[in-house]
């Protein structure tokens, strides 16, 4: 019998395709890597069947790449070695919700705007924006973070459990519900960030948080980046409970007025936002305004009313948006690094000057609170030249970073695109990391090619 046959079996037969536009559709992610299409797509509803599967893809020797929404930006998902991708979209269930533990257990389909529609019933919010409404099993396969890390943390920090399917079917929990543990290996901490490679996620528990009383937000503008940064420092050190602090350089902002039609001064700028009660809240915010102003802020302008912050952060949000607008028939290539915040400064300058260098046009902008900047690129990826030159501009910035003690990504993840640089990032510690891989997935089935650079799929990882 087949591995399809076995397949159709083992779940349902309207649920195993090899329909050539549902291929397609799982061919790629967001990223700018080149598209493959899987052999076959299944759609599980539970983690019985997830293990059927693995089960099966281990007896024929199938790989099996796990896939959410396809949002990643790293070609995380693109199963360039064929095989079975396992779509979670039908496992979508928010699965209980415990207030009084501060605690959520969903399917791993489950999207962020779901999940905060949701616990807005209980008071709640998830902490987590990765900017795209991505599913939370992706989210925690790649660590996701976003704009609110600074104040709430990255999605590690967020998973208190997983339930998880290992290669040979076995399913395990990594974690409990109590607050904190010192019992054992971390597992949470392995398995979130694992982009796949060790096992699928079918349950996941998260924290969540109160929704604040009050949140403000705000614009600062600059006449350097250094002074930004600095300003982001200060506001740091002074003790501020900012909940989110973004950066966004002079030429993304000459994009966003383009795009949304507004008319911010054309100049590196801070987007801030703080939550908290009111009382405590103002008094945060002028002590900021005071921080800003003596590090060089030569406007700022804060904003309580719902309206005008929704409007404020559309404009740092939909940037992507408008640089594919001002850019047609190009594709986006957005890379991220993270530095030691002291050395943040120094690393968008290098990032400048190798734009420069290269002779590309790009933007930059970032989650400066906690050091981790991106590049957006807008490149022909028809034009071999052109890709060069963006390659040539990623590995300096990467290297930029691992030589003041940063990563080569902050939140995006490794996928294909960064998998190169992990031994130099990690030295002997990658060797770890292999084995830990071989251990639990010794037929390599897991999203083969994935955080681990393989020289065959190099053609690929262009």
């Amino acid at each position: 019998m087949s591995y399809l046959e076995e397949l159709k079996q083992a779940l349902a037969a309207d649920r195993v395709t090899t329909n050539s536009a549902v291929l397609d559709q799982h061919s790629r992610d967001e990223s700018y890597h080149t598209p493959a299409r899987p052999d076959a797509v299944v759609f599980p509803l539970s983690s019985e069947e997830v293990s059927r599967v693995m089960k099966i893809a281990g007896k024929h020797e199938i790989p099996i790449v796990p896939f959410g929404l396809g949002t990643s930006l790293e070609g995380h998902v693109i199963p360039y070695a064929g095989g079975i991708t396992m779509d979670f979209s039908l496992m979508d269930k928010v699965l209980e919700i415990k207030p009084e533990d501060f605690l959520v257990r969903v399917e791993p389909g489950v999207t962020r705007s779901k999940l905060n529609q949701e616990l807005k019933k209980h008071g709640l919010f998830f902490s987590v924006d990765p900017g795209a409404d991505a599913t939370l099993g992706g989210m925690a396969a790649t660590n996701a973070s976003g704009t609110t890390s600074v104040r709430y943390g990255v999605m590690r920090d967020q998973v208190r459990d997983l339930e998880v399917v290992l290669a040979n079917g076995e399913i395990i929990h990594t974690g409990n519900l109590a607050v904190k543990s010192s019992s054992g290996y971390n597992l949470n901490g392995l398995f979130v960030g694992s982009e796949g490679t060790l096992g699928a996620f079918t349950e996941l528990t998260l924290q969540v948080y109160g929704i604040p009383e009050m949140t403000i937000a705000g614009r600062a503008d600059f006449s350097s980046i250094d002074e930004a940064v600095s300003a982001v420092v200060a506001i740091q050190s002074a003790g501020i409970q900012v909940a989110r602090i973004e950066l966004v350089d002079a030429a993304s902002i000459a994009q966003v007025n383009a795009y949304s039609h507004t008319d911010y001064p054309e100049v590196p700028t801070l987007f801030l936002e703080f939550h908290g009660n009111e009382a405590g809240l103002m008094q945060d915010v002028d002590f900021a305004r005071d921080i800003l102003s003596d590090n060089g802020c030569s406007n700022f302008k804060f904003e309580k009313d719902s309206l005008a912050r929704a409007q404020l952060w559309d404009a740092r949000h939909n940037l992507a948006y408008a640089a594919m607008r001002a850019n047609p028939g190009k594709k986006m290539m957005v890379t991220d690094v993270c530095l030691p915040i002291s050395q943040l400064a120094g690393g968008i300058h290098a990032a400048q000057e190798a734009l420069r260098a290269e002779g590309l046009e790009g933007g930059i902008l970032g989650h400066v609170g906690d050091g981790n900047y991106h590049a957006l690129l807008m490149i022909d990826v028809e034009n071999p030249e052109e890709m060069a030159k963006a390659e040539a501009f990623n590995r300096a910035i990467v290297e930029y970073a691992l030589s003041k003690g940063g990563s080569c990504t902050g939140e995006h993840g490794v996928g294909i695109g960064k998998a190169k640089y992990q031994q130099l990032e990690h030295g002997n510690a990658y060797s770890v990391m292999q084995a830990l891989k071989k251990t639990l997935d010794p037929q390599n089935l897991l999203n083969p090619g994935k955080l681990f650079y393989e020289t065959g799929n190099s053609a690929a990882m262009q």
